[in-house]
């Protein structure tokens, strides 16, 4: 089980996916407690209780996924807001409100669509083996891994889809007018002749002098622009389970047992691949009316024994089974239990290219023709000895693992000296050295263990650095804990200037020179305005909204904001650090034809956003006669009102 887990992590994700709530509620657990009530409940939606557990769930499921999205950027404090905290909370609100509308609309969907659905997972499609079957096994491997049976999984499928009916029935009403369409189209594909002057901070840089004085005064007012962040030394061990399985080597007669354990795994049931020709005896049909089925099908039968060649032509022509005659009869390959009986043992007892006599099942009458055999197959202990290997290795190392985990953190935790000595000399593990910053090292991969957020807030701590206790064993991925000794701590600080004289002389040269080049154009912008000139521009560009050539995006907002009357017309924008530039407008040309391809593809985006509108009034619709209850400091905030 646990190997299964750990090579199909991204199988597991994608199922676990399917469920996460969507939204942009990424924050930490800890802050939260004011939200609940006694009760352990964050909130009510109609008598439902949503609870603490669940809320928490949803919050680390969302900020795992944030994790994974950002790596070394992500910063949980970033998300961390009253606003965002909401949201995770509204999230589950509408969830929860949407649901109980389905329930009342009786909305369901189909065992067909359930199943279609599962299929489209690709976490599930990759579970089906080369003749379409599906390994039932992994396919309950994998659900359990999430805390799920098949059962529970079609159910939660099924709710899934109904609630999607909802969404989808509004989404799918919204339509928009060819004519607005057409007039946006134009609007995208005008063009406007400008030519531009653009004032540069480097051309300015040269004549910013500043004295001991200014850069003093500088970097008094900027200080924290220069300071280095906080740091510390650790030494560090780490707990892995895949590492405890590369020691671990099983004998040969544990491998031996495992296999003979196992055979069934290994072995793989006989199938035959048949063609019939089916006569169909009515079941509630008379003695005689049987009878002549009978006699029909041993008229065929004497025909394929005389032109056994001809037995797909006959099937063809004769067989009373939709789904195989067009197929010459063809069933495909089939293993036992997948026929009824009486058709099942007469196939399996037929050698390849046998043909049986009339065999009589709840169906009527078949003629069997065996076209293929598959015998069954069990593949020796030398073909899967590898994997043997690794399957002992495994359930070793889960169960060392499982084993350690209390005494590894015992050992961490009540380490005398506070050091990690103890605990790698008992679990024979490497002290490891690096030096660490509070947020991710963007030069380390998002994945290094270095760069896991748990274990740096645990690194961290006053209790790590201050005191400097050993830190609590940190989960810092499955089957996996860390634990680490601050040896050196130092503080953020900024250094003296007199340290970095030349860096904030730097900065200083750059922000004057930046503000030397917007106040240039903004004069050079009024003389403009008064004596319209062509003096030091570019050649001309033409633009569009869909296509810039190399004009920034403000530039390109203030230059289709001109009302385009009497032209030229200047316009002037701020560029930040790069300085500043003026746009002349000489004439706009909207000539350009409508391509009938995307004034469709306009149409459908219009819709989908006036779709999405109302959407989000439907929603709120169901929100204004629910019966909501917020608990705790929510219950306060303007955006959360008691609707109780």
């Amino acid at each position: 089980m646990f190997d299964f887990i750990r090579n199909h992590q991204r199988w597991a994700l994608a199922i676990l996916a399917l469920f996460i709530l969507p939204g942009l509620g990424l924050v930490g657990i800890q802050g939260f407690r004011g939200f609940f009530d006694d009760d352990a409940n964050v909130a009510s939606v109609n008598g439902h209780k949503i609870s603490r557990q669940d809320y928490d769930s949803a919050v680390r499921d969302q900020l795992d996924r944030a994790r994974q999205m950002l790596g070394a950027s992500f910063d949980p404090k970033v998300f961390d807001t009253p606003k965002i905290r909401s949201e995770v909370l509204d999230q589950m609100i509408q969830q929860r409100i949407v649901a109980d509308e389905a329930q009342r609309l009786n909305l369901t969907a189909s065992n067909a669509a359930v199943l279609k659905y599962e299929l489209s997972v690709p976490a599930i499609a990759q579970l089906r083996k080369p003749d379409g079957t599906m390994d039932l096994e992994q396919y309950r491997q994998l659900l359990q891994a999430q805390g799920m049976t098949p059962t529970q999984f079609d159910a939660r499928v099924q709710y899934e889809i109904a609630e999607q009916q909802i969404g989808e029935s509004i989404a799918t009403s919204a339509m928009a007018s060819k004519t607005v369409a057409q007039q946006i189209s134009l609007l995208a594909g005008q063009q406007r002749e400008v030519q531009g002057l653009t004032f540069k901070p480097a051309d300015y840089a040269a004549q910013v002098h500043p004295s001991d004085a200014d850069l003093k005064a500088y970097y008094d007012a900027h200080g924290q622009a220069f300071q280095t962040p906080e740091s510390a030394q650790i030494d560090y061990v780490t707990l892995d389970q895949t590492a405890l399985a590369a020691a671990y080597q099983p004998s040969d007669a544990d491998q031996h047992k495992y296999y003979q354990d196992n055979l069934a795994h290994y072995s793989t049931d006989g199938e035959v691949r048949a063609s019939h020709i089916l006569i169909v005896a009515p079941k509630s049909g008379s003695a005689a009316d049987l009878d002549k089925a009978r006699q029909k099908a041993t008229a065929i039968l004497a025909d394929v024994r005389a032109h056994p060649d001809k037995f797909a032509d006959l099937a063809k022509q004769d067989s009373q089974d939709p789904g195989s005659a067009a197929n010459g009869g063809d069933l495909g390959f089939f293993s036992h239990g997948m026929m009824v009986k009486p058709f099942e043992d007469a196939a399996f007892a037929l050698k390849k290219g046998e043909i049986s006599d009339l065999v009589q099942s709840d169906f009527g009458f078949h003629i069997i023709k065996v076209t293929d055999v598959k015998p069954a197959v069990t593949k020796s202990f030398d073909d899967v000895k590898g994997s043997i290997v690794t399957d002992l290795r495994n359930q070793q190392a889960a169960k060392l693992f499982a084993d350690s985990v209390d005494g590894f953190t015992n050992a961490v935790y009540e380490a005398p000296a506070n050091s990690l000595k103890p605990a790698a000399d008992k679990y024979h593990l490497t002290i490891h050295q690096a030096t660490v910053t509070r947020t991710p090292n963007p030069a380390l991969a998002p994945t290094d263990p270095l760069n896991n957020p748990k274990f740096l807030a645990a690194v961290f701590a006053d209790d790590a650095v201050k005191a400097q206790h050993n830190t609590a064993a940190v989960e810092i991925g499955p089957s996996t804990l860390m634990s680490a000794h601050v040896t050196h701590y130092q503080a953020a600080a900024v250094p003296p200037l007199d340290t970095i004289k030349a860096q904030v002389q730097q900065k200083y040269v750059a922000e004057q020179a930046a503000k030397q080049a917007r106040d240039a154009g903004a004069a050079q912008l009024a003389v403009l305005q008064k004596t319209p000139s062509t003096s030091g521009f570019s050649p001309v560009l033409k633009v569009s909204r869909t296509d810039a050539q190399g004009v920034p995006g403000n530039a390109l907002q203030a230059i289709f904001k001109v009302d385009g009357e009497h032209l030229p017309q200047y316009v002037g924008t701020d560029l930040g650090d790069a300085g500043y530039a003026i746009y002349r407008i000489n004439a706009i040309d909207q000539s350009a034809a409508v391509d009938p391809s995307k004034l469709a593809a306009a149409q459908q985006q219009i819709a989908q956003i006036d779709a999405q509108s109302e959407l989000t009034a439907y929603y709120a619709s169901l929100k204004a006669r629910s019966k909501i209850k917020y608990y705790g400091s929510l219950a306060a905030t303007p955006d959360s009102p008691d609707n109780q």
